[in-house]
């Protein structure tokens, strides 16, 4: 059947990729495709043969087919520094990143890892403290955070999980070894775009991906619901409790509006707004055509500053006045907590290390990229000799706005930058600049090397489930090291292969025999309630 549809391809005019990517050089960068001279990407091979059978103007036309369809379903984003254009495209790239089982299996713990010793950390400051009593982390790094919330110091939440929804950044360097660049445990975005290009491949290429033996992204939304429900609060009050589950949205003018809407649906819950909720005696209610509903679990995509203006900022009209207390009192749960910010903060980023070793007893097995704190002087000062070797980035800011690339920038943007370290140094961090791997992309002058990065997506409750992969973010500028869709970046499909080419271990749950599939169809009509 591949072979069939794949004749459909071949039958174009023009280059073939075969002759590009035979002329193809990854400028001496880790390539996710064909490796490197020291460690080849064998895993790779049937894609590459299946690759050099296509034609370049077949895979341009269906590349511009695909970003039609994009932008024709509403899978868009919007850019609020760019005043000319509401919602964008993310650019998809049609040449998949592939990722070896074995390899994957590797990130996989790594990532879980991870999430484990954050929400160990997250527990500990707001409870007993001991990692800053011990000297682990910097005190005043922590208390005197901005994203730290004195109001949940001795709550203690279902499983002690604070961060249920991750997105780890990863890159690869020129060794081929991935590094967490950053972590993201507030509101990360940019799962509905894994779980669509896999959808556009599938549609647009089903000859390069049959028989390849590809791991499933489907079940995010049944593994979100799942989580969502393990975390509700019990009600004794209810013979047959089956939690009613929410999404909570900033609104259609928000950036990740299509997420929401799409994970919403994926979930089969309803998506609601802060002027569809009401607390009453401290519980939560959602307005619905047929009375007030009891809601027992929110995964809210609303920062902590406006999530109740009774509790945070007095001035937000997003949020909904009384749910903290709802929340502190165990009547209400809330994904991702409150106050995780102090979690994925860039400077506090630098201690993860420390963390995993000091609350599980093991080294990280997904190593940091080397990073300097320049709030402390020795890192300042190196920070300031190696200006122009260095990437330097603000710890607050996101989307790869305020970052200054070291070996690119101009003589004007280096002092520029030296005076913000002097004016504000406990506001940034520095890091070696990391040549990040690279991967064929298609452009207009043929298939060019572009870097790329890696979010994988966890999941947290009773347990930590990470989605097959991730997204694949590209830089789609020449030469540029920045992945931001914000930036001009683009996405990619991201492969995990199964092992030996066998069936996917964690399959697509079947409508009939998923246990929320009862849910999935009583909420639908409530979605896009009052």
């Amino acid at each position: 059947m591949a072979r069939r549809a794949q004749g459909a391809l071949l039958s174009g005019s023009g280059k073939g990729v075969d002759d590009l990517l035979s002329s193809y050089d990854a400028n001496g960068f880790y390539d996710e495709l064909f490796g490197s001279a020291s460690k080849p990407a064998s895993h790779t091979e049937a894609v590459k043969d299946r690759l050099r059978q296509l034609q370049y103007d077949d895979l341009r036309r269906h590349a511009s087919d695909a970003e039609r369809e994009l932008y024709n379903l509403g899978i868009t984003f919007l850019v609020y520094s760019d005043a000319k254009a509401v919602d964008r495209i993310l650019p998809f790239d049609v040449i998949p990143r592939i990722i070896a089982a074995k390899e994957w299996a590797h990130l996989e713990k790594g990532v879980q890892q991870r999430i484990a010793a954050l929400n160990m950390f997250l527990h500990d400051i707001y409870h007993d403290q001991h990692v800053l009593k011990d000297g682990i982390i910097p005190a005043e790094l922590v208390l005197g955070n901005a994203n730290y919330r004195p109001q949940m110091q001795g709550i203690t939440l279902p499983f002690k999980t604070y961060i249920h929804i991750a997105g780890v950044d990863l890159v690869r360097d020129h060794e081929g070894t991935f590094r967490v660049l950053e972590d993201n445990g507030r509101v990360p975005s940019g799962v509905s775009y894994v779980v669509e290009n896999r959808h556009m491949m599938l549609r647009a290429f089903p000859d390069l991906m049959g028989d390849i033996g590809l791991r499933n992204v489907e079940n995010y939304g049944a593994k979100l619901l799942e989580a969502m429900c393990e975390i509700a609060p019990p009600r004794p009050d209810v013979d047959s409790y089956d939690p009613q589950v929410v999404l909570l949205s900033p609104g259609a003018y928000n950036s990740a509006y299509f997420e929401h809407i799409f994970l919403a649906r994926e979930m089969g819950v309803p998506l609601v707004e802060g002027r569809d909720l009401a607390v009453i005696d401290d519980k939560v209610y959602m307005k619905t055509t047929g009375g007030l509903r009891r809601v027992d679990s929110i995964y809210r995509r609303i920062g902590d500053d406006f999530l109740d203006p009774k509790a945070f900022n007095p001035d937000s009209l997003l949020g909904v006045p009384g749910i903290f207390e709802a929340y502190r009192k165990g009547n209400v749960a809330l994904a991702n907590a409150i106050g995780t910010g102090v979690a994925d903060d860039k400077a506090v980023y630098a201690y993860v290390p420390r963390m995993i070793k000091y609350y599980l007893g093991e080294d990280a097995l997904i190593p940091n990229v080397d990073t300097h704190i320049c709030r402390e002087p020795d890192a300042l000062q190196y920070t300031l000799d190696n200006l122009d070797k260095l990437v330097v980035k603000p710890v607050g800011e996101a989307g790869g706005y305020g970052i200054t690339i070291g070996p690119r920038a101009t003589k004007a943007e280096l002092e520029e930058c030296r005076a913000k370290l002097l004016e504000d140094p406990a506001n940034y961090i520095s890091q070696p600049m990391v040549p990040l791997s690279v991967c064929p992309t298609l452009t207009e002058e043929g298939i060019e090397p572009r870097h790329v990065d890696l979010r994988p997506f966890a999941i947290t409750a009773k347990s930590t489930w990470v989605l097959p992969g991730g997204l694949t973010r590209v830089a789609l500028k020449k030469g540029t090291l920045i992945v931001n869709s914000s930036q001009g970046g683009g996405s990619k499909d991201t492969w995990v292969l199964t092992e030996g080419g066998e069936a996917d271990p964690d399959p697509v749950a079947d409508d009939s025999t998923d246990p929320f599939h009862t849910q999935s169809q009583s909420s639908s009509s409530q979605s896009q309630s009052q």
